[in-house]
């Protein structure tokens, strides 16, 4: 064999063994690689007691520092993964991935760790350390998570000014440095919060010793409630901040908002997060991710002092979008302060009767007779005889005339079904002067000279019934087609087989201002929808006309203020057996309002309160 040859086979052999020598370890060692997945393993699938005995250290420490690794995190889920094994003798070097699944934001932290392995007595051991957890941990440290959010983003008016108002609230939280026993804090906070207790432990425990954390915010009532309970919690302590979050003057638009305690953060899964807000109506709720936006969430270093040593890994947040209206914030102030000289519970809407933009939504609780359920956007009210609008509408469509000759009596029978008025004085007995004082019975008897499909139609044509694109929940109406005479009297007067909300009532009074039927608008990007008014030019001005003289001088005359002229009409409903509910529908200008107002007897109230706000917004 050539020296060439030679020296060749030489370099194979080398090159040979050096492989077998990595692949297996040198001399007698067996491979490490067994005992590091093992401990990789028993470490993902919780079995810490197994995986400590595969350590150097002391079993029950070790094993309770791997249980405890993640807990701070509020990991969900945890996956290693071999990467590498590299050995040499009696020693080696494994490299592992780890994926740690965080609660907060549903982040995946992925990182590289490391750790050696001595063999000793023919056992591979993972030579144990702190940062066989995390290359970054030294002893007594620890990993947390910490979280922070920006201030929830505002719903705004028109003119883009907040619609909620300053007020007062509390936060109540701990000083971390201060505590005796955190631990304690935590669970006994926790209990009376109905917060999970790990969670909230652990951001005491990353959050800065020195510095006020706030664990939960709470409005004036619910702080008054739970304060003496809270206050005997160690260490527990409140601060009175002002801000913007829980009162608005357009509280059935902003809708209302919780904070950490809310159930519905609980009942979707959400982890505990300091300063969280979750919106449970209106717009608050329909627009909770805008509006509330997402926290910066980093895992960080704590040290045995408690204080964040190192970031190892953040997530940027997102702080939240404002939400603009078409509120415009003069006339929402207007309505709450004519509500607010009332005696009764009362709602107040207002939109443009130009483009369907809702200008005001107010309402206020008071008296004795509460308002019905739903609100002024989504309330399911019988309209009484401000529903004769639109029934006229119908019969001046079929060729009726104001001067059309119609005694108003104080008993009507239609299809078997009695009929009752009692005028405040006795109109002329037209159809015309019928309108103006809202003849419940002359209104019965005409609705003979229609059919049920001429008063659909004319419902229809007024939206009524018509899909709304709006973000929070609103009713355009209903309308039953009469099946008999009796069923289209009671229609025609607003009694029976249809349902109107304040709003849908306000849409129709738009309808007769412009000539053009809309869809209400709440947020710019509310896609609309417009129409034809069911009437001639001509017919239309005599619809005007008929509540122009209910203004001026019929049941809705409370409502004839100085200025621009007011058109409208008037109606009363029993809703109990000591409750009326009072309408006025109309328009001055280009705004459309409708307002209800309750009281214990059937005088009527409402025209008076738009009034009240027609003359503010003058």
């Amino acid at each position: 064999m050539s020296t060439r040859q030679r020296t060749a086979a030489a370099v194979v052999l080398v090159v040979g063994l050096l492989t077998i020598g990595f692949a297996t370890g040198f001399g007698s060692e067996g491979s490490a690689e067994p005992t590091v997945q093992a401990f990789l393993l028993d470490w993902q699938d919780g079995n810490y007691t197994q995986a400590a005995a595969l350590t150097s250290g002391n079993p029950g420490q070790v094993a309770a520092q791997l249980a405890a690794a993640y807990v701070d995190l509020d990991a969900t889920e945890t996956f290693f993964a071999m990467q590498s094994v590299r050995q040499h003798g009696s020693t080696a070097v494994a490299v592992f991935t780890a994926t740690v699944d965080l609660a907060e934001g549903g982040h995946q932290w992925t990182y590289t760790g490391q750790f050696g392995l001595t063999m000793k007595n023919g056992q591979w051991l993972v030579d144990w350390a702190p940062n066989v957890i995390n290359p970054s941990l030294s002893s007594g440290e620890r990993l947390a998570v910490v979280t922070a959010f920006a201030p929830r983003a505002q719903i705004e008016d028109s003119a883009g000014q907040s619609l909620l108002t300053k007020a007062a609230d509390y936060h109540v939280g701990v000083v971390p440095g201060e505590l005796a026993n955190p631990a304690q804090t935590a669970a006994r906070f926790s209990q009376l919060a109905g917060l999970n207790p790990a969670q909230v432990l652990g951001q005491v425990r990353a959050a800065p010793p020195s510095g006020f954390l706030s664990l939960l915010t709470l409005d004036p009532a619910s702080f008054r409630s739970m304060w003496p309970r809270l206050a005997k919690v160690p260490g527990l302590r409140y601060e009175r901040r002002s801000e913007r979050l829980f009162q608005s003057a357009a509280a059935q638009v902003v809708g209302s908002v919780a904070t950490e305690d809310s159930k519905a953060l609980r009942d979707e899964g959400a982890a505990y997060q300091p300063g969280a807000t979750v919106g449970l109506s209106g717009l608050e709720q329909s627009y909770q991710d805008t509006l509330a936006g997402t926290p910066t969430t980093s895992v960080v270093v704590v040290s045995p002092a408690g204080r964040a040593v190192a970031t190892l890994y953040s997530w940027a947040g997102r702080a939240g979008i404002p939400v603009r209206t078409t509120i415009v914030s003069r006339d929402q102030a207007a309505a709450g302060a004519a509500l607010a000289a009332q005696a009764g519970s009362g709602e107040i809407v207002a939109v443009d009767a130009a483009n369907g933009d809702i200008l005001a939504l107010a309402s206020r609780e008071a008296g004795s007779v509460r308002l019905p359920h739903g609100g002024a956007m989504n309330a399911r009210l019988q309209p009484g005889m401000a529903f004769s609008i639109v029934s006229a509408a119908a019969l001046l469509g079929i060729g009726e005339t104001a001067n059309t000759p119609l005694p108003c009596k104080n008993v009507a029978t239609v299809g078997g079904q009695t009929f009752t008025y009692q005028p405040g004085r006795r109109p002329a007995g037209t159809f015309g002067s019928d309108f103006a004082t809202g003849c419940f019975t002359a209104f019965a008897k005409m609705s003979q000279d229609l059919t049920s499909a001429q008063l659909s139609a004319t419902e229809k044509a007024f939206g009524i019934g018509v899909h709304w694109n709006l973000q929070v929940q609103a009713f355009s109406g209903s309308a039953v087609a009469a099946s008999d005479e009796a069923g289209l009297a009671r229609q025609v007067t607003g009694t029976g087989g249809v349902l109107m909300s304040p709003l849908g009532m306000a849409m129709v009074a738009a309808e007769v201002d412009t000539g053009v039927g809309h869809t209400p608008v709440l947020l710019a990007a509310d896609p609309a929808s417009t129409w034809q008014a069911p009437l001639s030019l001509g017919k239309l001005g005599d619809l005007r006309q008929l509540m122009r003289e209910a203004v001026r001088s019929g049941s809705a005359r409370a409502a004839n203020v100085a200025g621009q002229p007011v058109y409208g009409q008037a109606g009363v409903v029993r809703i109990g057996a000591h409750a009326w509910l009072s309408w006025f529908v109309g328009y001055r200008g280009d705004t459309a309002v409708s307002v209800v107002e309750t009281g214990t007897t059937q005088a009527q109230a409402a025209a008076s309160l738009a009034g009240a706000f027609f003359s503010a917004v003058r």
